[in-house]
């Protein structure tokens, strides 16, 4: 399973609609509202690399309202334990 974080900028006053479209997207598994230059953090998991730049290229950044995006991909989970 390849997994990618991405950090959206959207239009003002734009981020529910965005979000709505957004939970759509098949391989996106999670999505947080943020404050500070980005206003979302989208988790995409998908079966390969190829399908995260699909849903990164083809689909999340081609929304009207989506203004900028950073993707990065997770080269390696760690386990945190209490």
């Amino acid at each position: 399973m390849t997994t990618a974080f991405v950090l959206v900028n959207v239009q003002p006053g734009t981020e529910e609609e965005v979000l709505n479209k957004l939970k759509t997207f098949e391989n996106i598994k999670e999505i947080y509202g943020i404050y500070g230059i980005y206003d979302l953090l989208v988790k995409i998991e998908a079966d390969s690399l190829e399908k995260i730049k699909e849903t990164v290229d083809l689909k999340l950044r081609k929304l009207d309202k989506v203004r900028s995006s950073i993707t990065m991909i997770v080269i390696e989970k760690y386990t945190v334990t209490p």
